[in-house]
């Protein structure tokens, strides 16, 4: 089922990791579409080299270039600017698309995407149709910003990811930081873990706690505690509001 996978989860939980690990084990190309306010179809489909173009029409005028059969070339392959969706499509399935914090576009955007991913094909006016032989593999990532509509979920297959248990985050904190003790690594995992059932604007992910843990080692810390605790809480919060908070509360969530 060549269906987009499409994951949803708190910010940092690892989806986009996601898209980049399938990359790996289907030996693909990575395209990824960063998706923020405001993005419209031009910044992910295409765009026209337009300062190239105009030096190129330059140059004809002043007939350093002959003319016979030139001016059409101004919208030629050559100055056509491919962005992450044409990229995707003219890859086929030697690409793995990845549609990042899709939820940060609008409801505009997230239309024209659907109808792109519905057949892998695209009209440029000046080149023609463009179509996938095969379709990409695709992943799409939400952080639950705003709700995504029905008909974009009935086209994915859907998968909502949370954040690892204990065990699993020592894991991949030891994987990503090879210097981290088991000690530190686990006294991280079980601080980060009680830091994310306080009501904080920016809970940390995963990537937090892997900073976390690899600046208490090098400050030689054994464990989450004392003053490399307090020094390095910027490291998994992230937030000014969430700081006020925590900080004093610190000597109660650490885990000694």
């Amino acid at each position: 089922m060549r269906r987009p996978l499409l994951l949803e989860g708190e910010a940092g939980v690892g989806k986009t990791e996601v898209g980049k690990t399938l990359a790996d084990v289907l030996g693909a190309d990575l395209i990824r579409l960063q998706c923020y306010e405001g993005i419209d179809a031009a910044q992910a489909l295409y765009e026209w080299d337009y300062s190239r173009q105009l030096l190129y029409a330059r140059a004809l005028q002043a007939g350093e270039i002959d003319p016979a059969g030139r001016v059409a070339e101004l919208y030629g392959p050559e100055f056509l600017l491919e962005r992450p969706l044409l990229r995707a499509i003219r890859a086929g399935a030697g690409a793995v698309l990845l549609i990042d914090e899709l939820d940060r576009a609008d409801d505009e955007f997230e239309a024209f995407l659907l109808e792109v991913l519905s057949d892998f094909t695209v009209t440029v006016p000046e080149l023609g149709t463009i179509a996938a032989s095969e379709p990409p593999a695709v992943v799409i990532t939400s952080n639950r910003t705003r709700e995504l509509h029905d008909a974009l979920k009935r086209r994915c297959l859907y998968h909502w990811i949370d954040f690892p248990d204990l065990e699993r985050e020592v894991e991949i904190v030891r994987l990503r930081a090879p210097g981290v003790s088991e000690r530190l690594a686990r006294s991280v995992a079980a601080t980060v873990a009680r830091l994310r059932e306080l009501d904080l604007v920016k809970r940390p992910g995963i990537a937090e706690a892997i900073d976390w843990a690899q600046a208490l080692s090098l400050l030689g810390a054994p464990s989450v505690s004392g003053d490399a605790a307090r020094e390095t809480l910027g490291w998994a919060v992230k937030n000014h509001e969430d700081l006020r908070r925590v900080e004093p509360a610190l000597p109660q969530l650490v885990d000694d």
